[in-house]
């Protein structure tokens, strides 16, 4: 048998001191566009198994929501696992270690468009062109997951995450709150009651809201009691001033509130005057509450503006928090993931799988 005039680990040898068959900077270089837009996509988790992402359902529970970093490493390995399959031998391997700078560096600019494609409201180039006008460096990617019936009766509620935690009551076309919202790189429902969505930073506060393209009369329930909560010019309920000094831990807020009226004749029919003229005397003791002189701001008074969830936290300079490492809500969401037996259940399927 005629010997082999050079062995297999020497010809990877002199590749990798060469790397770069083609120079970065040449076109026929550049990644094809469907390349591009795929692994752009697994920069965002999409189209990766959900159990990768959530090891075990008992850690996303019903009506939960949790809060993450991404990995960069870890997606940087997700797309170098994908590129591997077109590694057959040293020629390829030598190229993907002298181009995987340059193809990282693109995808860290790709990524931001995602989900602009995924709404389709432009094509690839035409979203690709002016994004590579812009580079930047690659920033933190945080994101949530959230379990619950609000997902499903409410797929398209507004989703928004601030770099700082923006004081109530605000609107989020105003200059001011828009400066301080972070870019949303991927807002999507994985099944009809479970969504995801990734951020561009690390937010102090993300806000839930039900969407605006709906009008509903504001009533209800206390105490097996019909009731109409009594609101301010802006539409925001009236808040009941909290007793002073505060008890620790303080009470849960309280909002002046009146019954709703019915006809005697037909007890599932409003009484509107009745109403109204309840609205008005309250407003004697609520100053702040919105004075009835006309429809509209009697449909003020009375119409249930969408509602808005928030969810704050702190971080730190670096963007982590020094108990937790990440960023979580002040609120006890997930509680049960926290529990003992939940933990000592996790450890015991990791040591069984030899984790």
């Amino acid at each position: 048998m005629r010997t082999a005039w050079i062995q297999s680990n020497a010809a990877l040898k002199e590749r990798l001191n060469r790397p770069i068959q083609l120079n970065t900077t040449e076109p026929e270089s550049e990644m094809p566009p469907y390349m591009e837009l795929f692994l752009s996509h697994l920069r965002l988790l999409v189209g990766v198994p959900f159990d990768y992402l959530v090891a075990d359902d008992r850690l996303l529970p019903d009506e939960s929501i949790r809060f993450f970093y991404v990995d960069r490493s870890w997606t940087d390995r997700l797309v170098d696992g994908a590129v591997a399959v077109g590694k057959i031998g040293t020629r390829e391997q030598a190229h993907h270690q002298g181009h995987a700078p340059a193809v990282n560096q693109q995808l860290d600019l790709t990524e931001r468009v995602v989900r602009t494609l995924q709404r389709g409201h432009v094509s690839f180039n035409d979203a690709k062109t002016p994004n590579d006008g812009h580079p930047v460096a690659a920033d933190v990617i945080t994101g949530f997951l959230l379990r619950s019936s609000a997902v499903s009766g409410w797929p398209q509620m507004d989703v928004r995450a601030y770099k700082t935690a923006v004081p109530e009551k605000f609107d989020p076309a105003d200059a001011g709150p828009l400066s301080q919202q972070l870019k949303t790189l991927r807002l999507e429902l994985l099944s009809p009651g479970l969504m995801i969505a990734l951020f561009q930073g690390v937010p102090q506060l993300v806000i839930l809201e039900e969407p605006h393209h709906g009008v509903q009369f504001g009533v209800h329930l206390t105490n097996n009691t019909d009731k109409v909560y009594v609101r301010d010019a802006t539409g925001h309920q009236v808040q009941i001033p909290p007793p002073s000094p505060l008890p620790n831990p303080a009470p849960e807020p309280e909002y002046y509130e009146v019954d709703l009226p019915v006809r005697a004749s037909n007890s599932r029919v409003v009484h509107v005057t009745e109403l109204r003229r309840r609205l008005n005397i309250n407003r004697a003791k609520v100053p702040t509450a919105v004075p009835i002189t006309g429809s509209a701001s009697f449909a003020i008074a009375v119409l249930d503006p969408p509602w808005r969830q928030r969810f704050e936290g702190t971080v730190d300079k670096a963007g982590t928090q020094a108990t937790s490492g990440g960023f979580v809500t002040n609120l006890k969401i997930a509680q049960r993931v926290a529990e003992n037996s939940t933990l000592e259940e996790v450890r015991n399927l990791v040591t069984l799988h030899g984790g």
